[in-house]
C-alpha cells in the first residue's frame, strides 16, 4: 500500500458547523494534517445533537466526533490582535486553510485571502458560503432550509396541495463539503504545477442547483418547470407502504412490465390501461390502489430481494439508521469504522466514503478534545515555551 494521497498536505480548518468540517474530515481521511483552530469556547458542531447518552456535553457531540475525526485541535481567539498574529505564523507553514466565516468577516480581522497569500505565496484558501463570495445575495444569511429553497430543490419536493417539502437532515452542508474538498484537490494539483496561491470560492445555492441535472435545464431547454407531484394517483415510482415499512420501486434496469405484473401479482396490472405509461397516469389512483393491496402483507427484506435478485428491478427500501448499522452492503465495504474516543469509549461512524485501492481512508486519532493540542502545537510549530501557553491561556488568546 502507497501512503496516504495527501500526507504532506497541512490544513488549517478554521469553519464552523458541517460544511468546512466535512472537506477537511475528507482530506484528513486521505493523510492530510488538519488541525482544527476552534473559538475558546469551542466551535458549533459541540453544541449541536445527538449527544452520546443524551448528555449535552461539548465532548460528546457525535456529530462532532465523527466530522472532526483524523484532526489534531487548539483553541484561538481570532479576533485578538496576538489571536490574529498567531495565526498567520500557522499559515505561513500550511497548504491551506478551510473557512465558511460570512464574507468580510476575515477581512476585518486581517486575514483575508489577500492578507494570507501576503504570508503565503502558495497558500489555497477554500471559502464555503450560503451564496458565494461575490454577487447581490452574497450578504445574505443561509442555512441549509434557505439552501434547498434558492437552490431550486424545494420547488418540485412534496406533492401540489402542500407546500413545498425539504429533505431530511443537513444534506446541502454535507454535498457543499464534498464539492469544497474536491475543488481543494483540484487547486492543490494547479499549485504543483505553477506554484500559485488560489482562492476557493464554494457556494451553497450553487452546489444545490448544479445537482438538478434533470430538471434545471427544463427549462431554458424547452420552457417546462417541474413541478411538485398530483397528491392522488402518483404514488408508483415513489415511497410507497408495505407491511413493515417503506418501499420504491420503477420501471427500468432489467425488468419488462410482465416482470412488474409478475412480481406484484396482480394479472391486472397487464392490462393496456397500466402497462402503457400514458394511459397509467390518466388511471392513477385506481394503479395504486392495486399496488397498495398487492404489498400490504409484504415485508420490506422480502421484496427488495425478490424484486433485486429474481426481477432486475429498480427497487429500494426506506432504511433506518438501525437498518444502516447492519446492513451487509456497507458491512462487507468497510463503510463504517470503529473509534476509540477519549470522552465516550468505543464506537462505530460512518467513514469510508469511496475506496481507493492504493491509498485508501485511514483512521488515525478520533476527534480532538477542546484545546488538546494546543501546547504541541503552540511549543512545536511556533516555538513557544510552556511557560507562554500557558500565559496565553490566561490572557484569553487561547
Amino acid at each position: 500500500m502507497l501512503p496516504a494521497a495527501l500526507d504532506d498536505i497541512k490544513i488549517l480548518d478554521i469553519s464552523q458547523g458541517i460544511s468546512g468540517s466535512y472537506c477537511s474530515k475528507l482530506l484528513a481521511d486521505f493523510g492530510a494534517e488538519v488541525i482544527k483552530v476552534e473559538p475558546l469556547g469551542g466551535e458549533q458542531l459541540r453544541t449541536m445533537g445527538p449527544f452520546f447518552d443524551d448528555d449535552p456535553n461539548p465532548e460528546k457531540s457525535l456529530i462532532h466526533i465523527v466530522l472532526n475525526n483524523n484532526k489534531k485541535g487548539i483553541t484561538l481567539n481570532l479576533e485578538t490582535t496576538s489571536g490574529a498574529r498567531m495565526f498567520k505564523k500557522l499559515v505561513a507553514q500550511v497548504d491551506v486553510v478551510v473557512e465558511n466565516y460570512h464574507p468580510g468577516y476575515l477581512k476585518s480581522l486581517g486575514l483575508s485571502f489577500e492578507d494570507l497569500e501576503k504570508v503565503n505565496p502558495k497558500i489555497v484558501m477554500t471559502s464555503i458560503t450560503g451564496f458565494g463570495q461575490s454577487g447581490p445575495y452574497s450578504d445574505y444569511k443561509s442555512e441549509d432550509i434557505v439552501a434547498y429553497a434558492m437552490g431550486g430543490v424545494m420547488a418540485f419536493s412534496g406533492t401540489k396541495d402542500r407546500e413545498p417539502l425539504k429533505h431530511g437532515g443537513f444534506q446541502s452542508q454535507y454535498e457543499a463539503g464534498l464539492n469544497a474538498a474536491l475543488s481543494t484537490g483540484f487547486a492543490l494539483f494547479g499549485r504543483d504545477f505553477d506554484g500559485k496561491s488560489q482562492h476557493v470560492d464554494v457556494s451553497v445555492q450553487e452546489v444545490v442547483n448544479a445537482s438538478l441535472v434533470m430538471n434545471q435545464p427544463l427549462f431554458p431547454f424547452s420552457g417546462a418547470v417541474q413541478g411538485r407531484r398530483n397528491p392522488k394517483g402518483t404514488m408508483y415510482t415513489q415511497i410507497m407502504p408495505c407491511a413493515d415499512g417503506y418501499f420504491v420501486s420503477q420501471t427500468g434496469a432489467r425488468a419488462t412490465w410482465d416482470d412488474q405484473v409478475r412480481f406484484y401479482g396482480k394479472p391486472e396490472l397487464a392490462e393496456e390501461r397500466f402497462a402503457n405509461p400514458v394511459q397509467r397516469l390518466d388511471h392513477g389512483e385506481e394503479f395504486d390502489s392495486i399496488l397498495l393491496d398487492a404489498t400490504k402483507g409484504r415485508t420490506m427484506k422480502e421484496m427488495f430481494k425478490t424484486a433485486s435478485e429474481e426481477f432486475q428491478m429498480l427497487f429500494g427500501i426506506s432504511q433506518t439508521p438501525e437498518d444502516l448499522s447492519s446492513c451487509p452492503q456497507l458491512e462487507s465495504r468497510n463503510f463504517y469504522q470503529e473509534i476509540d474516543h477519549p470522552v465516550i469509549g468505543k464506537t462505530k461512524i460512518p467513514f469510508r466514503l469511496f475506496n481507493i485501492t492504493e491509498s485508501p481512508f485511514q483512521h488515525r486519532n478520533s476527534a480532538p478534545l477542546l484545546g488538546q493540542h494546543n501546547e504541541e502545537i503552540y511549543t512545536e510549530n511556533l516555538g513557544y515555551s510552556k511557560e507562554d501557553v500557558i500565559r496565553l491561556r490566561e490572557l484569553n488568546i487561547i
